[in-house]
């Protein structure tokens, strides 16, 4: 087993435990990670990118559960599908479904890509 696939095992049973924020965000994270959007927009920095995941999660009003539909390793790079199930502050409840394709050195993530349906988002 690489290392890339015990840190994506590891970080997506804490996603799927509901400790991925912040527990898992402090942990696998490098201070200078670059997070890059479905639409292409990129942030740079562990408090940028932790700001950003604060600010959309104050959205949610409930959390109904985290669902690993794929998880994958090779070399340094990591890819793992995700069903997140959550109800908004605008009454709306959403599956969103994303890919999170992450680049690991040293044991943290220092780039993650994000593929994800739109349509879950409106």
């Amino acid at each position: 087993m690489s290392d890339a696939r015990q840190w994506e095992d590891e970080l997506n049973g804490m996603i799927a435990a509901g400790n991925g924020f912040p527990a898992g965000f402090d942990r696998y994270y490098a201070d200078d990670v670059v997070m890059v959007e479905g639409d292409g927009q990129s942030f740079q920095g562990k408090e940028v990118n932790r700001k950003r995941e604060m600010d959309y999660l104050s959205g949610v009003e409930q959390f109904h559960g985290a669902k690993l539909v794929a998880s994958a390793a090779q070399g340094d790079v990591g890819f793992s599908e995700w069903e997140f199930d959550a109800t908004f502050k605008d009454g709306k409840r959403r599956v969103l479904r994303e890919v999170a394709r992450r680049h690991w050195k040293d044991g943290v993530i220092v780039h993650e890509r994000f593929y994800y349906d739109t349509k879950s988002m409106a």
